[in-house]
């Protein structure tokens, strides 16, 4: 299975309250990266995300925050954006280096303690956190609250998980954030969390003004390789949680997928990189559902 950190130069940490159910996870970088992003979720909760998209003058990260909270779990990226400047990391200005930190948020609000929410303390935790240890625990830093299956009237448990896969000699590795409106099924279409398969369950048939606010799912990929499409990986990424997660993508969930190419590894080409993105992405998936 493996994990994100698999991809060498990729640093994981996370800080969480399990009694209040949030949390937040860092992911590190070394510095040259280039960087991408496709978000298709209505509903999203994200700072600096404008800055991967094509066009833009700065396309990388020196880290990217996952967090609980909603939009109140964003602040934690100051507390990411200071420890990255002791270090003296950042994107190069005549006044110093300013830190990259890309962040998204889960909504996690109703699950837990509704007045929880990580600030910039907890974003520094995380950081300093950073290892190359897999992630063991599901329930670890934005994983916290995570929950799926809620078209249905309930929750079902989810969490976060990371997987990695080979590229020819190049690895690319992903990390998921599972929080979805819907169920989770395998390619084969069996569920894993309940959902029979049905076009709506009876509650979501029956109105449009059920509470589903409690959602978004998160996905980061990483390689090694240079010359990475990182936008077609993040689509491929997306394309996975498409596949995974029956309904994706909706207007109450805030999907983003973002894919970070270090550059420094093996050749492979782009579009076996892509697929790996797909399937790495799949296998992480699958893994914010296992104790």
């Amino acid at each position: 299975m493996g994990c994100i950190t698999d991809v060498p130069g990729v640093l994981v940490g996370h800080w969480e309250d399990p009694g209040a159910r949030t949390g937040c996870t860092v992911i590190r970088f070394p510095h040259r990266n280039a960087a991408g992003v496709e978000v298709r979720g209505a509903a999203p909760a994200s700072r600096e995300l404008d800055l991967l998209r094509p066009g833009m003058t700065v396309r990388r990260a020196d880290a990217i925050l996952l967090t609980g909270g909603s939009a109140f779990g964003l602040g934690a990226a100051q507390g990411v954006v200071d420890g990255l400047a002791a270090e003296g990391r950042g994107q190069p200005t005549l006044t110093g280096p300013v830190p990259i930190v890309p962040a998204v948020a889960i909504f996690d609000r109703m699950v837990g303690d509704v007045s929880a929410a990580p600030g910039p303390s907890e974003g520094r935790a995380a950081f300093e956190a950073a290892s190359v240890a897999p992630t063991a625990d599901r329930r670890r830093g934005a994983g916290a609250g995570a929950t799926v299956g809620k078209w249905r009237g309930g929750v079902v448990d989810a969490g976060i998980g990371t997987a990695s896969v080979k590229a020819g000699e190049a690895t690319v590795g992903a990390l998921v954030v599972l929080n979805a409106v819907g169920d989770v099924y395998l390619p084969d279409g069996r569920s894993l969390t309940g959902g029979d398969g049905a076009l709506a369950p009876p509650i979501w048939a029956a109105t449009s003004e059920m509470p589903f606010d409690t959602n978004t799912t998160l996905v980061v990929v990483a390689t090694d390789a240079p010359g990475a499409e990182v936008d077609r990986m993040a689509v491929r990424a997306q394309d996975a949680l498409a596949v995974a997660v029956r309904p994706a993508h909706t207007r109450y969930d805030g999907d983003v997928a973002i894919a970070v190419a270090l550059g420094e590894g093996p050749q492979a080409d782009a579009d076996l990189l892509q697929e790996a993105a797909f399937h790495a992405t799949l296998d992480a998936i699958y893994a914010c559902l296992e104790d």
